[in-house]
């Protein structure tokens, strides 16, 4: 469920004045996502996608997050381009929240993630990360190593009742993905949230990818590493070499992975498995009954870490 602000048809029209995209013919929720209020958007002159921000987003990042967006569309990335208002403004406020209008792009995403999906993933993820260093303004990554332990320690007292000895297990794990995190490699702007809802296709071609709204400036590989783990595993939670060899192979032929990259992969990984662990325990333990967010079960990046924490070098995802 993702439309937490009601927006009437008065609201609706009367926000579209400030507009030059025609009169309002029709418009509906979007029930995927869980960080926004979203509405297909359709007037007399085109298709398009209405946001409404709510509590979890900073205001005072949005500037940031669609001006990436208008750069990434300006040089070549398939990804929703704000829509100025007739004031040459892209945010305004609609029912209480900071709102913008992006282009609607087609395609849907792919509810399981295949070998042939994996490519296109890895090539567009590099293509991005090439198109977006030039957009000069910076913005840290809250949800990044040095994010992880206040996280864990927050989510402490709840852990074992998701199981037993998890917190142990967390403790642990995080304690030798800091020792081992490294440092000095490339470092642009991430899109941190690349799963498959976030990734659309059309006849078998990749066609958009969307939500920018975690996306920060971090360690370029460390996106791929977030990927891998979005992309590679299967309903089982083994690890599909084939898919990681594909990903990887795509982005490295449009930007070309370092030696210290490729060495550094594992414990790439393995923080961006505890990453999302980490929020999603947080959320698994916070989230109060009958919440319209639907909680997502952290053990399934818990899994996900065992392996990666196994992991010996670059080889095992293909490489």
């Amino acid at each position: 469920m993702a439309v937490y602000t009601e927006v009437s048809d008065e609201d609706l029209i009367g926000f579209l004045t400030h507009y030059a995209i025609g009169d309002l013919v029709s418009y509906r929720g979007i029930a995927e996502g869980v960080e926004n209020t979203n509405y297909s958007l359709r007037t007399t002159v085109a298709e398009y996608i209405l946001t409404l921000y709510e509590k979890r987003v900073d205001p005072a990042d949005l500037p940031w997050f669609l001006g990436l967006m208008q750069h990434l569309a300006d040089h070549g990335i398939n990804c929703p381009r704000p829509v100025p208002g007739r004031d040459g403004a892209a945010l305004r406020r609609l029912c209480g929240r900071h709102a913008a209008i992006t282009t609607f792009l087609p395609g849907v995403w792919p509810r399981r993630a295949r070998p042939e999906h994996c490519g296109p993933v890895g090539a567009s993820l590099a293509a991005l990360h090439l198109a977006g260093a030039g957009y000069v303004p910076t913005r840290p990554n809250a949800l990044g190593p040095a994010g992880w332990a206040p996280l864990l320690e927050r989510s402490l007292p709840g852990a074992d009742g998701v199981r037993a000895g998890l917190a142990a297990d967390l403790q642990a794990a995080l304690a030798r993905i800091l020792a081992n995190w490294p440092h000095g490699l490339p470092v642009g702007h991430i899109h941190a949230d690349l799963f498959q809802d976030n990734v659309f296709f059309l006849d078998g071609s990749l066609t958009g990818l969307i939500d920018f709204y975690f996306a920060a400036t971090d360690t370029l590989a460390y996106d791929l590493a977030i990927c891998l783990n979005a992309w590679c595993f299967e309903p089982d939670v083994s690890f599909n070499v084939t898919k990681a060899r594909s990903m990887c192979r795509a982005y490295a032929a449009i930007r070309p992975l370092s030696a210290a990259e490729r060495a550094a992969l594992p414990v790439l990984c393995q923080g961006a498995a505890i990453r999302f662990a980490l929020t999603r325990l947080y959320d698994w333990i916070n989230t109060p009954a009958g919440a319209l967010v639907t909680r997502k079960d952290p053990m399934e990046y818990v899994r996900r870490l065992r392996f990666h924490l196994a992991a010996e070098d670059e080889h095992a995802y293909g490489l």
